[in-house]
């Protein structure tokens, strides 16, 4: 239940999170694959669980109580044991009923919109009416009409985004075939066909899939944890081996799943048939699962539902994002509360000149509704407005294109940022890996002697001295022989242990039964979850062992002879960001040698591999050149060694309880005292004018951290390579802290951490006035925590910059971003603001000075259509027209980045600037009201022609003083409203007298009046700008 804008930003943090499980789980749709006949986008479903959940407050009534575990009977979803929320959403506020009141609620209960109500009620009461009712209903109902007139698009938007999802038709197997069904009719338990690019709902296991890989299929998760490489997911095994997917009708089978929970991921399950002989029982891992919010990149994919509604993972790991108030705004809610202070004193003080004398309570409340305008209501509309011509004016800026304005509340706080917290990869680098060193221990090979490399691979498969006897080789040969062979096994090695799929493309489409049989390399792209992976796969390409095949259960290599090597993979330990290493034991089909392979972090992989002298000095060298280190290690098994293994893992892996600690118990058993084969680094580049736009940012004061994982010297030298640091700064490195009683205990206790505790510690560590920057999904919650959150489109999907405030497609557009948009969006609201305030002030003081002078009575100066035609059609255009003002060009604000650096000290909007406007506000009324007074004849109607005249005339000469920069518009703008008084006066004969207005006396009297109240300014703005000239003023003379 939520507007258009937050539906969005849900959309983004509905995606899921690799490190903060706070904001995205994927197992919105659990699908079991059935069958691959289906693969499409997560998202769908992932939505309808979101909004389910906010739709729905009453879970109970919708069986949506304590999450538990549940059997799921496979196209039998009437054998369900409770209750399962409906897969239906509804993101929208309000409903037909509940608009008007929910509206006029959300509006009037802040203290100021019920202010402005109050006082237009009070006029229903004789006593403290002062003049028409539309006087003070006519501006309050403007207001609310744009409101709701805002509030009614969004809902609309709303319900037919919410009707175009629950309408969405999917495939179901049921007993009459396959049949068509809308998303909101989906069950748990029901068989769906998930097809490619179709929106993906909430399927839980893989039960059965097609190709590119027989029983497999490829998944996109970029929308879910930020990595845009394909997937490699896998069905049940035994419904694998059916006929077809119709077949999973006739089986008795079901899945058991553990209860609904925050983790994307991991998942606990198993599958039984029991009609099988013997029955069959196969565990489920995340390996069988498709959560919503991926995509199904190639084939199909049969799935069952197992989740849906609010015991989605994505659901549960998502928070409202926090409705971000810009500093600015705290600034003009701060001024704001001291003029209604003042109207408060000013009302006390009238009525204290008159001596408290009789009902003196009344007059205290027809001297607040009297000086009402001294807080203006047209100030909000003002500055909505105005934000939302910066946002517009920052999506069409053709020098950032691509550019997007998600929370166009606070552009200001662009132009207000003291501290910018950055993450490494993907943001200041390009997240695209080279292979660059290749360390045996003894010898290194760097890119310029990869021939070397390539020359040891060579050598190993074509000629076979390695097969004769060590004393029919020479010494010297023997040595040659050692180096080849160390070579030849580490690079076997790194062609081995990954997650890499090559997949064989020809003309854009995938064609297994030619592309593969022939390994076309001209058709093969390889696919991973990572792009380190890639590149090492790529590497072993170019030195001459290729991976040209790949299945769930089998790899195949290409030595440079053109010889296939085969492999059986008998098990595979994926990479987790827990255990910082993967694993893959192997079955060398030419010699039956079974091998474990295993490569991870150097901080994990030195307690597993055998003693040795050089692995810490030599990734820490490696790491001081910004390259990010593997280690690679082996160890032999023997048959007994494995069948004892494999026994041990497949019991743990059956287990539903404790599943992944006895998991990862028995594969800690093979990890000990494996062989250290080589050390792999691998570059992430920056990206395209990172150092200049760092220099930029330093420059306008601006405190630049970046923050990774990465190993210390990695993150050290990418610092100094992007000119965060200079070569020869101090860098300072803090000890680990253990004690309380520590000096760095409480720094320790403000770090911000990039798990799932830092989102709720990062509000409270970091200056209000800090912007993030990011890029990956998994980045989605310091995004939203962040003041300013500003995404990068970049490798890792769009999950970041979708969630974020502003999104941009290049780390060098923050520089714009900033130095322009941020500080002319800054500069002309406080313009703005300071100048709405004015105007309201001048009448205000006007009013004042006309009821002392008629001995403190309560009556108006102006009535009727004067008053509200004085803050709207007479000066609303110009006065708005101060959004459009700058003080120097954008070419000038980039090349003196100096220039923003005086915003961070709050001056454009300050007590001292709001001290000075007031001061000016009561100099002016004074004048205005005063010379009326003075100049007036024998009618008081002639007092109101001169003074509303001369205070119309002032407001529209004082924008004008303060424009900087002159636009056509603002010309427009001045014009126009002089035209519409000018013509409004044929209609006002009733509080203006037409003939008078066209005597000699009235326009010399006007006349004068106006010169007195605007020419000392502007012979006072001559002076400054003479003798104390403003920092930009020499660049732009």
């Amino acid at each position: 239940m939520q507007s258009l804008a937050s539906w969005l930003t849900d959309w983004n943090a509905l995606f899921g999170q690799r490190e903060w499980p706070v904001y995205c789980t994927a197992d919105e749709v659990n699908i079991y694959f059935v069958r691959p006949n289906l693969f499409n986008s997560v998202n769908l479903f992932h939505f309808l669980c979101l909004f389910l959940h906010r739709c729905c407050p009453w879970s109970r009534c919708c069986g949506m109580g304590d999450f538990r575990p549940r059997t799921v009977w496979l196209g039998h979803p009437e054998k369900r044991e409770q209750r399962y929320p409906r897969n239906v959403i509804n993101n929208q506020k309000y409903n037909f009923f509940t608009f008007l009141p929910g509206v006029l609620f959300n509006q009037f209960k802040y203290f100021f919109n019920l202010y402005f109500l109050l006082l237009a009620c009070s006029q229903f009461v004789n006593e403290l009416r002062l003049g028409a009712l539309y006087t003070y209903w006519v501006p309050l109902g403007i207001v609310l009409i744009i409101t709701m007139i805002r509030e009614a698009v969004e809902e609309i938007r709303c319900y037919l985004r919410d009707k175009e999802v629950n309408s969405q038709i999917y495939s179901k197997l049921s007993t009459r075939g396959t049949v068509k069904v809308k998303s909101s009719g989906i069950q748990v338990g029901d068989l769906i066909i998930v097809e490619k690019r179709q929106m993906h709902l909430r399927l839980t296991s893989v039960a059965h899939s097609s190709p590119p890989l027989p029983g497999s299929c490829f998944l996109r998760t970029d929308q879910l944890d930020g990595e845009t490489d394909w997937k490699l997911r896998l069905p049940v095994a035994c419904t694998q081996r059916l006929p077809t997917a119709a077949d999973l009708l006739q089986i008795r089978s079901y899945v058991y799943a553990e209860e609904p929970n925050i983790d994307i991921h991991n998942f606990i399950g198993t599958f039984t048939r029991e009609d099988g002989d013997p029955p069959v029982n196969e565990s489920l891992s995340i390996e069988n699962t498709l959560w919503a919010s991926t995509v199904i990149a190639s084939g199909t994919v049969v799935g069952v539902v197992i989740y849906t509604g609010k015991e989605l993972r994505s659901v549960m790991n998502t928070s409202n994002p926090k409705h971000k108030v810009g500093l600015f705004d705290l600034e003009v809610n701060c001024l704001t509360k001291i003029l209604f202070g003042a109207l408060v004193v000013v009302s006390l003080v009238m009525v204290a000149l008159q001596h408290f004398a009789g009902r003196w309570y009344l007059q205290i409340f027809r001297f607040l509704l009297l000086f009402s305008n001294i807080v203006p209501i047209s100030l909000r509309v003002n500055l909505d407005m105005g934000k939302m011509v910066f946002s517009w004016m920052i999506r069409k800026d053709s020098k950032i294109p691509g550019t997007v304005v998600r929370a166009s509340t606070i552009p200001e706080q662009l132009g207000r940022i003291s501290y910018l917290l950055t993450d490494k990869t993907g943001t200041l680098t390009q997240n695209e890996m080279v292979f660059r060193r290749l360390h045996l221990g003894t010898v290194a090979y760097g890119m310029d002697s990869m021939d070397e490399v390539q020359s040891h691979v060579f050598s190993a498969y074509t000629q076979p001295t390695h097969d004769l006897p060590a004393s029919r080789a020479p010494a010297a040969t023997k040595v040659r022989k050692t180096i080849s062979s160390r070579v030849h096994e580490a690079v076997k090695a790194i062609a081995l242990v990954h997650n890499v799929t090559p997949v064989y493309e020809a003309n854009g489409v995938t064609d297994q039964a030619e592309a593969e049989q022939h390994y076309e390399d001209t058709c093969r792209v390889y696919q991973a979850a990572s792009p380190d992976e890639v590149s090492l796969v790529q590497w072993t390409e170019s030195v001459g062992l290729t991976l040209v095949g790949r299945d769930q259960s089998s790899m195949q290599l290409r030595t440079p002879s053109g010889q296939i090597l085969n492999f059986t993979i008998l098990q595979m330990f994926p990479f987790t960001y827990e255990s910082k290493r993967m694993g893959i034991i192997v079955r060398d089909e030419s010699t039956g040698e079974i091998t474990f392979y295993m490569k991870g972090a150097d901080v994990v992989m030195a307690g597993i591999v055998q003693y040795n002298d050089w692995l810490e000095e030599e990734c820490g060298n490696m790491a001081r050149e910004g390259l990010r280190v593997l280690v690679v290690s082996k160890k032999s098994l023997t048959e007994e060694q494995y069948q004892d293994f494999e026994a041990r893992y497949v019991q743990a892996k059956l287990s539903v309880h404790d599943r992944s600690l006895k998991v990862a118990t028995v594969i800690e058993s093979l990890e000990m005292e494996m062989e250290l084969l080589c050390l792999t680094g691998v570059e992430d580049q920056l990206q395209a004018d990172v150092r200049p736009t760092l220099e930029i940012l330093r420059n306008a004061g601006i405190k630049v951290w970046m923050l990774t994982g990465d190993k210390l010297e990695t993150a050290t030298c990418t610092a100094k390579n992007a000119h965060l640091v200079t070569r020869n700064q101090d860098i300072h490195i803090f000890r680990p802290v253990s004690a309380a009683g520590d000096p760095l205990f409480l720094l320790h206790a403000y770090e911000v951490h990039p798990s799932s505790t830092g989102h709720s510690q990062f509000p409270d560590c970091v200056d209000p006035r800090a912007s993030i920057l990011w890029d990956g999904g998994n980045d989605v919650s310091m995004i939203q925590e962040a003041d300013c959150g500003v995404g990068v489109e970049g490798k890792e999907g769009k999950q970041a910059s979708l969630a974020a405030d502003f999104s941009v497609t290049q780390f060098k557009h923050l520089g714009r971003l900033l130095m322009v948009h941020g500080r002319n969006s800054y500069k002309r609201s406080a313009a703005l603001s300071q100048f709405v305030i004015h105007r309201s002030l001048c009448i205000s003081t006007m009013q004042a000075v006309f009821s002392s002078v008629f001995y403190f009575a309560s009556v108006p100066l102006y009535q009727g259509f004067l008053i509200i035609g004085y803050s709207t059609i007479y000066t609303m255009f110009p006065v708005f027209s101060l959004v459009l003002d700058k003080d120097v060009k954008s070419e000038v604000a980039m090349l003196y980045p100096e220039l923003y650096k005086d915003l961070l000290k709050g001056r454009p909007l300050s007590f001292k600037t709001f001290l000075i406007w007031v001061l000016i506000s009561i100099y002016q009324g004074s004048i205005i009201m005063y010379g009326a007074l003075l100049l007036f004849e024998s009618e008081f109607v002639h007092i109101v022609a001169i003074s509303f005249t001369s205070l119309i005339l002032t407001e529209l000469l004082m924008v004008a003083l303060t424009i900087q920069t002159w636009h056509w518009l603002m010309i427009v703008a001045e014009l126009l409203s002089l035209a519409c008084y000018i013509a409004s006066l044929v209609f006002l004969h009733e509080f203006i007298d037409v003939y008078f207005i066209t005597t000699v006396s009235f326009l010399w009297k006007v006349t004068v009046i106006t010169l007195v109240s605007c020419l000392p300014l502007y012979i006072l703005k001559y002076l400054r700008r003479r003798f104390s000239p403003p920092n930009y003023s020499k660049l732009t003379s």
